[in-house]
């Protein structure tokens, strides 16, 4: 392990002790995971993404290798720690401490009317259900049709109400939602949901 990794894993532990409902995770995401969630996301061809809880930076990092040269892209970060880290791993990105429910006042300050992608690092099943509702009801105002949310969950959030809860509110929202394979290498495994309007 890296001393950036140790530092940010350290960083991520200290802000989810401080507050588990607003952080959801005690280590950032794998590296592997990072790859599926981007891959899964397909950004070649889209003409604007943004990043809902970039966290350290890790799916970040990942975007902007993939996406293309002149697409919009920008990272919607409400921890103020986790947004200076981001900008410190990745100092092309734009990253905008602010709710992810504010997305379509920062895509229309861009000039964009919507987004073709948005990758999410949130914690879903942390949040209490108004706030569930309000993140996904933008989703859906913000995301252009054939547009592309990916986001993960944990393997074992599949046993818990919150996260069946969840995952029905984002079906019933957007019912062409599948999964992918497990990342058993991630603490804890964890799986992504790709869901397309």
């Amino acid at each position: 392990m890296s001393v950036f990794t140790s530092v940010k894993s350290a960083q991520f532990l200290r802000q989810y002790l401080g507050a588990p409902g607003r952080t959801g995770a005690v280590l950032p995401s794998s590296e592997a995971l990072a790859h599926l969630i981007t891959d899964s996301a397909k950004l070649a061809d889209a003409r604007a993404i943004v990043e809902w809880g970039p966290g350290t930076g890790v799916f970040t990092e990942k975007i902007l290798g993939k996406k293309s040269a002149n697409a919009l892209f920008f990272a919607m970060e409400l921890n103020p720690e986790f947004a200076a880290a981001t900008r410190l791993r990745c100092p092309k990105a734009e990253v905008i401490h602010e709710s992810a429910v504010h997305t379509r006042k920062y895509l229309t300050e861009r000039g964009a009317t919507g987004c073709d992608r948005i990758i999410c690092g949130l914690p879903w099943a942390s949040f209490p259900d108004a706030l569930q509702d309000e993140l996904l009801d933008t989703l859906a105002s913000v995301l252009n049709p054939g547009g592309i949310f990916v986001t993960f969950a944990y393997l074992q959030g599949l046993m818990l109400p919150a996260g069946w809860k969840f995952r029905k509110k984002l079906r019933a929202r957007f019912p062409n939602t599948k999964t992918t394979r497990v990342v058993w290498l991630n603490v804890p495994p964890a799986f992504v949901y790709c869901a397309e309007k």
